[in-house]
């Protein structure tokens, strides 16, 4: 299991439902945001990486996913700076491997 409901529990105080909206928000807007920024890659719109890697970002750190909040930040700093899209594009495969994981996981844990 790559990710924690640590922080969640944390900020829940054992309100499930809260949990559950949580969870259900990051399989509704994650992977389209996913979706778009692979399109922002083909596209070679800075400016929409960061936007979308800025909005992955908090979602996979709530689940404590620290590997992929990284390499959101990382996707996040390189389009912020206009860097190499071929170098942004070595980094996105390892947040996709992540969220595509884990929203597996978090249909399977939640039976969703």
């Amino acid at each position: 299991m790559i990710y924690s409901l640590d922080k969640i529990n944390e900020m829940a105080d054992g309100d499930q439902d809260f949990i559950n909206s949580v969870v259900t928000v990051f399989l509704e807007e994650v992977p389209h945001d996913l979706q778009e920024l692979e399109k922002a890659l083909a596209n070679q719109d800075h400016e929409k990486v960061y936007q979308l890697a800025h909005k992955i970002k908090p979602n996979v750190d709530l689940l404590g996913m620290e590997q992929t909040r990284a390499a959101a930040l990382e996707i996040e700093t390189m389009g912020k700076n206009a860097a190499s899209i071929a170098d942004i594009e070595k980094v996105f495969p390892a947040l996709k491997t992540d969220i595509i994981q884990v929203m597996s996981e978090l249909k399977n844990d939640f039976n969703l």
